[in-house]
């Protein structure tokens, strides 16, 4: 997507079915954003270039996953001052508990907002992004909050067919 705001990155292209959770929000909300596969540890020189010119192409907040050792958040955070928002991926027989543990245990001043392990943190990921950029940019936050509605709207649809359902299932 031209003019990325948001940038996503992984460690891995198997990480890229979790990771396209993140996308398809931002898309929803009509977020530029880009996806890039760059390894903290197998390409730094790389990672470090694509976070420092980040910001020149309009980058505002960054998302990272990564599983396992989980160090990519970190890298991009200790290389830029815009938000960092990891995801930590089930990449290991610890089922993800590893790399949430690198993610979120990050020394004092280099931050990553972590989120939840695997496809709900990765969507979250997004609209935590689309949050942080509606506070400057009105038309975003208007369909955030429109975004917000039509999930309140599905529960109380949800609510009304359990009643029915429970009232159908009482009679029976």
């Amino acid at each position: 997507m031209s003019d990325p705001r948001v940038l996503v990155m992984m460690g891995s292209d198997s990480d890229l079915p979790v990771m396209a959770e993140a996308a398809k929000v931002l898309t929803k909300l009509e977020i530029g954003h880009e996806v890039v596969v760059t390894s903290a540890h197998r390409t730094p020189e790389r990672t470090a270039e694509i976070i420092k010119r980040a910001p020149e192409r309009g980058v505002k907040v960054f998302i990272a996953g990564a599983g396992a050792a989980a160090h990519l958040a970190g890298v991009v955070a200790a290389h830029t001052t815009l938000p960092v928002l990891g995801v930590p991926l089930a990449a290991s027989d610890l089922n993800g508990l590893d790399a949430l543990l690198a993610t979120a245990q990050m020394p004092a001043g280099i931050a990553v907002g972590t989120l939840a392990i695997g496809k709900a943190g990765a969507a979250n990921a997004a609209w935590l992004a689309a949050s942080i950029l509606s506070t400057s940019d009105e038309g975003l936050a208007e369909r955030l909050a429109d975004e917000r509605r039509k999930m309140a709207e599905k529960v109380v649809a949800k609510s009304e067919a359990a009643q029915t359902k429970l009232g159908e299932l009482l009679s029976s």
